[in-house]
Order: structure tokens, then C-alpha cells, then sequence
């Protein structure tokens, strides 16, 4: 037998981390990482957070898992608290943000058919788009290194250029069910939304009676400076999905929805064994409780700022390397140059200088960090790197 016991769909690296602490990682042997990376922008108050972990702790020693049979007091004040906060009436709670994504499509179909108007199915979505790797995620999204062997992938689904409003308006016909959109692309490169696209999206579902759905699975959750990244633009979704941060670690997702674009999701229309379970509640309320004091995501704003800063300071010393920078708030991403291939670069600063960060799209690194740094780690952020841009030799051609 040759395959590894764990299927090798990932190519995975040498770090192998046993423990964290705050903004660190460390590995099997002891070897310390600044953890710039926070698992995708999962981990949001860093590793070992005495609140959560402490919440996390006293659940499992009451309550694990009952199934989504009986009440749950647990998921309704969760949901309560989101919704506060939040454009949503309603939250249906998944394990994983492509769970959400599922959710989010199905609640728009739904919408429609409920309405009379069945054949309105399709969604607009936008090239360079990443939504997770179920067969309805990657049927969403025109990146062939997530299709390709896959098919045939799900109809329904329109392909434009992120940031193309023209475009997306041509698209609209009467199938059209409404826009699936990232409101800050993340994977595919680091794109924000201008304001003249996820405002005229906005418009356009106004107008012609359309579902806007925002995919804020990596950029929601504090990551940008705000609570949403949609607080950026001065609009609200009807529907939107979010994951990662939302669980600070543990495996949580949810579909928000306005009443109106909830309409259709009545009793058996969608379900979860494991979704809203007690547990990924705790979680899920402990994250709440840090995120909401006051001075939370002031500091997120504040270090956000810092960090761009730090970066427009440090790349004209190796613009041979870096051409800008993309992003908002602590979701930020270096373009390198041509020249350079960007997962090199990654490598380079992993093995070498112990700073983890994320290969993106569009020759892009993406950096992380948990949302609970502060000056000192950027300072040390900003020094491993600039050690990793001097140090780094792009592969010869030769």
C-alpha cells in the first residue's frame, strides 16, 4: 500500500504544529512560528484564548451534542446575539462555510419557487470566486483547479469579472435568482469590492426583484476593521454566509438571512446532524463575548492601519519583490512581481524565518494574523519578512 493514511489531497508542509500560544505556533521539535496565518483567518483571538477555551472546557463537560430534534436555548441565544448585530432575522447554523454556501443558495432557489417564480435559479457569480469545494461551491466558481475532473458540475450559475458591474448587469435575464459575490475576494487574490460594484449589485437586486448574497466566510467576523465587510459600502445583503473567525478554532458556520429571503425555508426544506450543536454554540457565544467589547475592533481598525503602514514602509526597499498591497483591515495581501512566484515566497518565509502567512491567487500572499496582535507583532512581522525579502533568491531558470 502506497497511499498515506490520511488521503493526500493537501501538500501539506514540514511545519507540524503540537501547541499555540496567543500569536504563536510550535512545532513537534519546539520551533516557534509567528502564526500570521491564524488557519485561513479561522483562528480570530489567537491560540489557547483563556475566555474561549475556558467556555469550551465547561460545555463539554455539560453538554456535547442532542440533535436538532429537540429545542435549542443554546443555538437561539447565539443566533439572538447575531442577528443584533447584523442586517439578519433569522441564522441557520452549519459546521463549515461551505455548509453556509449550500444554505445560501438553496434558501435563493427557494425564494423564488415560493414566489411562483421557479425558473429565477441562476446565480451570477464572479470569476477568480472561491467558495468552498462541494460540487455546488466549485460549480459556483470558474477556477479550473477546483472543477476540472469533477464534471458535470451543477447548472445555474453565470460567470462574470469580480468588480465588472457592467457585466453582471448584462447578465441578468429572467432566470436569474440574484448575485453570489465575496465581498473582499480572498483565495483568488485579495480583491476588495469597489464601492461602485457591491453598491450597484445592491441597486440592481432592488430593482429587478434579485437576492443579494454575500459570501463574508473569511472576510466577515472583525476581519476588516468592522463587524461585516458590507459595513464598508454602506449596504445591506439578504442573505450572507460566514465561517471561520465566527468559532475562534472550532468548526462553525452560519447563513444569515432576512425574513423576506427566508421565506421558503420552512420545516424539512434544509437540515444538519451536527450543525447548532451546544457546543459550537459555547464557542461561538465566547468569540461573541470578545468581539463586542467596545474596544475590540477599534483595535482590529487600528492595527489593520499599522500593518498597511508597516508594508507601504518596507516594499519600495524590495520592489524588486513586491508590487502592492490589497485588502482591508487585518485581511491584508502582497502582489509580487512577475518575476516571482508567490507560494515560493511563502515557503521561503515559513521554513526559513518561521513567519506564517497564505498563498493567494493573482501571485498573492495573504496575511492573517489573529485579531488580537498588537504593535510589538507587527514589529516582529515586519522584521521576518523584510529578513525573508532579503534573504530570497526566486529559482533559476537555469
Amino acid at each position: 500500500m502506497t497511499i498515506t493514511p490520511l488521503m493526500p489531497v493537501y501538500p501539506r508542509c514540514a511545519v507540524r504544529p503540537v501547541r499555540g500560544e496567543g500569536v504563536y505556533l510550535y512545532g513537534e521539535r519546539g520551533e516557534q512560528y509567528l502564526d500570521f496565518a491564524a488557519g485561513i483567518a479561522v483562528n480570530a483571538l489567537g491560540h489557547g484564548h483563556p475566555h474561549l477555551t475556558k467556555v469550551l472546557q465547561d460545555q463539554v463537560a455539560t453538554l456535547m451534542h442532542v440533535s436538532n430534534l429537540y429545542g435549542s436555548p443554546q443555538g437561539e441565544a447565539l443566533a439572538q446575539r447575531i442577528i443584533d448585530v447584523s442586517f439578519a432575522d433569522t441564522v441557520f447554523f452549519t459546521n463549515s462555510g461551505v455548509e453556509a454556501i449550500e444554505c445560501a443558495i438553496k434558501t435563493a432557489r427557494r425564494y423564488h419557487y415560493v414566489n411562483g417564480n421557479p425558473q429565477r435559479h441562476k446565480l451570477i457569480t464572479f470569476k477568480n470566486a472561491f467558495h468552498g469545494r462541494s460540487i455546488g461551491a466549485i460549480s459556483a466558481t470558474d477556477q479550473a483547479k477546483m472543477r476540472d475532473g469533477f464534471e458535470p458540475l451543477l447548472p445555474g450559475f453565470d460567470y462574470v469579472k469580480f468588480n465588472d458591474l457592467e457585466g453582471a448587469l448584462a447578465k441578468i435575464d429572467g432566470e436569474t435568482a440574484g448575485f453570489l459575490v465575496e465581498t473582499v475576494q480572498g483565495e483568488g487574490g485579495m480583491t476588495a469590492g469597489t464601492q461602485e460594484f457591491i453598491q450597484g449589485l445592491r441597486k440592481a437586486c432592488d430593482e429587478h426583484g434579485l437576492l443579494l448574497i454575500l459570501d463574508e466566510i473569511q472576510c466577515g467576523y472583525g476581519r476588516t476593521g468592522k463587524m461585516w465587510a458590507y459595513e464598508h459600502y454602506g449596504i445591506t445583503p439578504d442573505i450572507m454566509t460566514v465561517a471561520k473567525g465566527i468559532g475562534g478554532g472550532f468548526p462553525l458556520g452560519a447563513c444569515l438571512a432576512t425574513e423576506e429571503a427566508a421565506k421558503g425555508m420552512v420545516i424539512g426544506t434544509h437540515g444538519s446532524t451536527y450543525g447548532g450543536n451546544p457546543l459550537a454554540m459555547a464557542a461561538g457565544s465566547a468569540v461573541l463575548d470578545v468581539m463586542l467589547e467596545p474596544d475590540f475592533l477599534p483595535h482590529v481598525e487600528k492595527m489593520g492601519d499599522r500593518l498597511r503602514q508597516a508594508f507601504e514602509q518596507m516594499i519600495p526597499n524590495h520592489d524588486h519583490l513586491f508590487e502592492e498591497i490589497r485588502g482591508k483591515g487585518l485581511m491584508l495581501g502582497i502582489k509580487m512581481k512577475d518575476t516571482v512566484v508567490s507560494r515560493d515566497f511563502v515557503a521561503h518565509l515559513r521554513d526559513n524565518h518561521g513567519l506564517l502567512t497564505v498563498a493567494a491567487g493573482e501571485n498573492v500572499f495573504r496575511v492573517l494574523p489573529p485579531l488580537v496582535i498588537n504593535e510589538d507583532h507587527i514589529a516582529e512581522c515586519i522584521e521576518r519578512l523584510s529578513e525573508g525579502a532579503r534573504s530570497f533568491a526566486p529559482p533559476s531558470d537555469d
